[in-house]
């Protein structure tokens, strides 16, 4: 039973967006044009295929995106600099089955070469002690708090990337060009003909 953690296919766009939108309270609902937005701009979008059924995703975005989130904005105000985790979704059946780490390591792993900082933020209603043990584990802090328009409280988490440093003093923007360190995304978003 092996995970696999690759960039998201266009032909999958349906099959993400009924994930996201059976995820329950903890995720927030998206319809297709605001995920085609993500498709057409997030720096990282992974899904994983576990015994080659898609059974999740991670969408993440650099803090220079334009993203009308309230949480992205909050986080834009008080660091100039990071990944934001803007949504995680696992199919309900394969919970528990290690999807959330394989994921979160992959996007540390993408993030600490580019990023100082990876940010998220866990819902606080709905009993989400879990999330936040989750978060907690691989060294997210809280950095503050922020409501939601609809009252639901947000509990803002940040964590340093301690790689990131000696990665930007020695190699400045310019990274070293093999392949484990290629952004196939972001190359493939800024290389799409305008109005694609």
């Amino acid at each position: 039973m092996s995970i696999v953690v690759r960039d998201v296919r266009e032909h999958e766009l349906d099959s993400v967006l009924a994930l996201n939108n059976a995820a329950g309270p903890a995720i927030l609902p998206l319809d297709a044009a605001k995920l085609r937005q993500f498709y057409d701009t997030a720096e990282y979008f992974r899904v994983a295929e576990r015994d080659g059924n898609l059974a999740g995703f991670l969408i993440g975005l650099g803090s220079t995106v334009a993203h009308d989130s309230a949480n992205f904005q909050w986080f834009c105000k008080r660091y100039p600099y990071f990944l934001y985790i803007d949504r995680i979704a696992v199919a309900s059946r394969r919970r528990g089955g290690g999807l959330g780490r394989a994921f979160y390591a992959d996007v540390q792993s993408y993030a600490e070469l580019r990023y100082p900082h990876l940010a998220c933020e866990v819902f606080l209603e709905n009993g989400n002690d879990p999330a936040l043990l989750f978060h907690g584990s691989f060294g997210f802090l809280e950095v503050g708090q922020n409501m939601q328009g609809n009252g639901v409280r947000a509990a803002m988490l940040m964590k340093e990337l301690c790689s990131y440093q000696w990665v930007h003093e020695t190699y400045g923007e310019q990274l070293p060009q093999t392949p484990w360190l290629s952004a196939p995304r972001r190359a493939a978003i800024e290389q799409r003909p305008t109005g694609t």
